[in-house]
């Protein structure tokens, strides 16, 4: 068992580390407070190769591993969820079914200009009502002269709508009994898009509704083979699930920080608060809890790598981080005390950010249920 980063990664996560600290730190609580997407920031990352880590060189990316994926996701979610969600969506949800489903004209139309983060991808698979049962999904595509005609809606769908999305991949029905995922360009007649939807917390990233009526794009954007939809999507979401891990673990950790500068400063009682051992013992706990989850995490992205069956421990490092950064960001606001119910800290954004951890990319209730069922229960 190595537990030492390789040298690349290493200089990935002072690079990501760098790159939160001196330019996102700065902004959040202006993008936060403003709802306003961060474009200029997403470019940044774009010129830093951050938009298409695990993406194939070939097709402009990095071509780098799981494990490097989750270090960046989480150096940025330490500082920002907003950040950290627009590329974890773009890459693990928008990018990768192109990467891993498409044919070479799709690989080539649409990787390259998506890894150097000139255009945003999105996916599209809840639905206002099928989010946990994706099963019961309504949205349908149907073959007519050549094109599949698109008619549905889907819900809660990140970076669809921002000025530089290019595409989204909707699952449909594409016969009976058959699910397909089709590639949607943005801008195509019969493709709308709601306002911004306002949320508690990721207020800096794109949330829409999208709605398709009679939306017709070619027959040749139906990504991989008809009626593969539904292991596409599964297959996908495991891995998008190390994504959402790593960023309750940068989560979780930045509340750490936090809390850990703050108990050092403010002074009770004629000394700082970080020498009363119920405030060590919180933060004591949050830092054994972050490294276990740290591990489940990268453990998680280390199979993926090495072409083992990873599902169970995505599943398991999603769960346990989600429940993980509830507490941690909990404990974090508590040692603040009043000035952590406050806008003008940090913690107060953490602690709205955190709850849709333990929504997004299945509920802890799904993700019980896949753990149970790869334990063979």
């Amino acid at each position: 068992m190595n537990y030492e980063l390789g040298e690349e990664q290493e200089l990935l996560r002072k690079t990501v580390r760098e790159f939160a600290e001196t330019r996102v730190a700065p902004l959040a609580e202006e993008l936060d407070r403003e709802s306003r997407f961060p474009y200029d920031l997403v470019a940044e990352m774009g010129e830093l190769g951050l938009m298409g880590i695990p993406v194939p060189e070939a097709y402009g990316g990095a071509g780098a591993d799981t494990i490097s994926y989750a270090l960046a996701i989480e150096e940025l979610a330490r500082i920002d969820s907003s950040i950290a969600i627009t590329v974890a969506a773009h890459t693990s949800l928008g990018t990768m079914p192109i990467a891993l489903y498409g044919s070479e004209e799709q690989k080539q139309e649409w990787l390259p200009r998506l890894a150097s983060g000139q255009g945003l991808a999105a996916f599209g698979l809840t639905e206002p009502e099928a989010g946990s049962d994706a099963g019961a999904t309504k949205t349908r595509g149907e073959l007519r002269d050549g094109s599949w005609i698109v008619n549905g809606s889907k819900m809660f769908i990140t970076n669809a709508g921002t000025d530089i999305s290019a595409c989204v991949t909707i699952v449909a029905l594409t016969g009976e009994h058959e699910v397909s995922n089709i590639i949607v360009p943005n801008g195509v007649p019969g493709y709308a898009l709601s306002p911004p939807l306002r949320k508690l917390g990721w207020r800096a990233s794109d949330t829409r509704e999208l709605v398709f009526e009679d939306c017709a794009v070619p027959e040749g954007n139906l990504l991989g083979a008809r009626g593969r939809g539904f292991q596409q999507f599964l297959e996908i979401l495991d891995g998008g699930r190390i994504s959402v891990a790593a960023m309750g673990v940068g989560l979780a950790q930045g509340a750490y920080d936090l809390a850990f500068a703050y108990a050092k400063e403010r002074q009770q009682f004629g000394r700082p608060i970080a020498r009363f051992q119920a405030v060590q013992f919180a933060l004591a706990d949050m830092a054994t809890e972050i490294e276990a989850g740290r591990q489940l995490v990268y453990r998680a992205a280390w199979l993926k790598d090495e072409g083992k069956p990873y599902a169970l421990a995505a599943a398991q490092a999603k769960l346990y981080t989600g429940l993980l950064s509830n507490r941690a960001v909990n404990a974090a606001l508590q040692i603040h005390g009043g000035y952590g119910f406050m806008d003008a800290f940090p913690i107060s954004r953490l602690y709205r950010d955190q709850k849709i951890l333990e929504i997004g990319e299945g509920t802890n209730e799904i993700q019980r249920l896949v753990i149970a069922k790869q334990l063979g229960i």
